[in-house]
């Protein structure tokens, strides 16, 4: 019987740990993989799948991050202020903004209590998504973000704001151009919109920006184009609404891209790019019975916009040219009643007496289907053919007349539109107004309600949702100390600090929080 002595057996055993511990090191090492064993559960960093297996997906997704990085340095958020009457939730046309979305698009006309009376805000501010197009600072937008706005301000990635000028707005397409006065901006390069097909991956990229520090700023979504040519009769729809607009109503051209990706609230007027960076849309709208986002976002193909563009910059208004008719789609009964090869095309119900069309020889009942040589399908089409054209044009249009086909010649006229250019009122508000909060008193019910301990001093009473003191920590039910570093005890006294700040200039306040805590917070006064 052999004995073993106790050391040389405890020094064998921590040989023989050790060739098992280094041996399982090696193999972890062999695999691709490490795993810890300190004072814990062991963690595995090993990929689940083998990389050649998703190679597609992250190649797809590193698509996605150049996109954005590219693309994002031009797309801004836009901040109006608008009278009161005028002020919905960004002008987006009812039915198209989620419920608890209100305050993020700027709320429509509310009523505020001011001591036994109740009064109407004079101004509401509201806000959505541009692009900019040129270096020298034109950008892109929806017309329901800017329209009746008395004054606009433009925030860009990099921190900068600036005054905006409207260059010009048209409602019948829901295209503005707003300008700032800067150089050498981050531009968007256009895509063609006509060659996009439904199943291209896209990106909705827009910049809501709502107040307080919000973490929206920015936002990318992916999805497909689900369908193309959508007349969602949302844009006439919205202008029969609105007396002074209801003649040219029917000018409304809707000829939407279809998207799945998420088009939130905020993010109208921002690009919808390709997969190359380029904008191929305007996002426009969501469609929801639910009043949330259910995977339909629609926007306004870019050939049309970039013309309506070019319109508004030269002219501060659209030249839009006329055919004159009247149209309604084809069925395929209508098909085989006028003896067509296809159900496409758009019948002919009615033309302009003596109007462009009458006088090249169309007639009832014709069925159009193509301009210069481009087939059209549907009415939305024809319309977003003959608006890239311009007033005075001759285009070449095939139709058919008792089942032949046939061609003729017509020179476009020009549609009666009303001018929608003009230049950005400055509204005469106080100072406190334009930096989005209300100043005021409080009574001891109030006090109690706030947590508050005193009642004397200015109060912040209300802050403007989206508005520049929004962007801040100020809220209602804090104290205004100082204005300017000066000691401020009434609302008249802080009124008169800051009377004398002029538009572009800063307001700084020091406020005092409900619980005591007390906080410098600077301002920038809105041109």
């Amino acid at each position: 019987m052999r004995i073993l002595d106790p050391l040389a057996f405890k020094t064998r055993v921590l040989l023989l740990a050790a060739a098992i511990g280094g041996a399982g090191l090696v193999g972890s090492s062999l695999m691709g993989w490490t795993t810890l064993s300190i004072a814990g559960p062991s963690i595995t960093e090993r990929p689940q799948v083998d990389s050649l297996l998703v190679q597609p997906a992250v190649d797809l997704s590193a698509a996605f991050i150049n996109i954005a990085e590219a693309v994002t340095p031009g797309v801004v958020r836009i901040e109006v202020e608008r009278p009161a009457r005028t002020a919905a939730a960004g002008g987006v046309p009812p039915g198209f903004l989620p419920p608890g979305f209100e305050d993020l698009f700027g709320p429509g006309p509310q009523r505020e209590r001011e001591g036994e009376r109740e009064r109407e805000p004079r101004l509401q501010t509201s806000g959505g998504s541009g692009f900019i197009v040129t270096p020298d600072g034109y950008i892109l937008t929806n017309d329901h973000v800017v329209s009746g706005a008395q004054a606009i301000r433009v925030f860009l990635p990099d921190g900068r704001e600036f005054s905006a000028e409207l260059v010009g707005s048209d409602p019948t397409t829901d295209v503005a151009v707003v300008r700032i006065r800067d150089r050498d901006l981050p531009t968007l390069s256009f895509g063609v919109s006509r060659d996009t097909r439904v199943g291209e991956w896209v990106l909705a990229i827009g910049n809501p920006g709502f107040g307080g520090g919000s973490s929206l700023d920015y936002t990318v979504t992916a999805g497909i184009v689900s369908a193309i040519g959508r007349p969602l009769q949302l844009i006439q729809g919205e202008l029969r609404s609105q007396e002074e607009f209801q003649a040219i109503a029917g000018f409304a051209i809707e000829d939407f891209i279809q998207t799945d990706a998420a088009i939130n609230p905020g993010n109208s007027g921002g690009p919808l790019v390709n997969v190359r960076g380029q904008v191929i849309g305007i996002n426009s709208a969501i469609a929801s019975r639910s009043g949330r986002y259910e995977g339909y976002g629609f926007a306004i193909p870019i050939d049309l916009a970039r013309r309506i563009m070019e319109d508004l910059i030269e002219f501060g208004q659209v030249r839009r040219p006329l055919l004159g008719i009247e149209m309604d789609a084809i069925s395929s009964v209508d098909a085989e009643y006028y003896g067509l090869p296809r159900t496409t095309g758009v019948l002919v119900v009615g033309l302009s007496p003596d109007g462009p069309a009458y006088r090249a020889g169309l007639r009832e009942e014709d069925v159009v289907v193509a301009i210069d040589g481009e087939p059209v399908d549907r009415p939305g089409q024809l319309q977003l053919l003959i608006a890239q054209r311009r007033p005075g044009d001759q285009v070449t249009v095939r139709f058919f007349r008792d089942g032949e086909p046939r061609e003729l010649r017509v020179r476009l006229g020009e549609a009666d539109l009303a001018p929608r250019s003009r230049p950005v009122e400055q509204a005469q508000t106080r100072a406190e107004e334009r930096i989005g909060i209300e100043l005021g008193t409080i009574d001891d019910r109030m006090a109690g309600e706030l947590g508050l301990e005193s009642t004397e001093g200015v109060f912040v009473m209300r802050v403007t949702p989206s508005g520049p003191a929004s962007r801040t920590i100020i809220r209602p039910g804090h104290r205004i100390l100082q204005v300017n570093r000066q000691d401020v005890s009434t609302v008249e006294e802080a009124s008169s600090a800051m009377a004398g700040i002029e538009p572009g200039g800063i307001i700084s306040l020091r406020i005092q929080t409900p619980q005591g805590d007390s906080r410098v917070v600077n301002i920038r006064v809105p041109d």
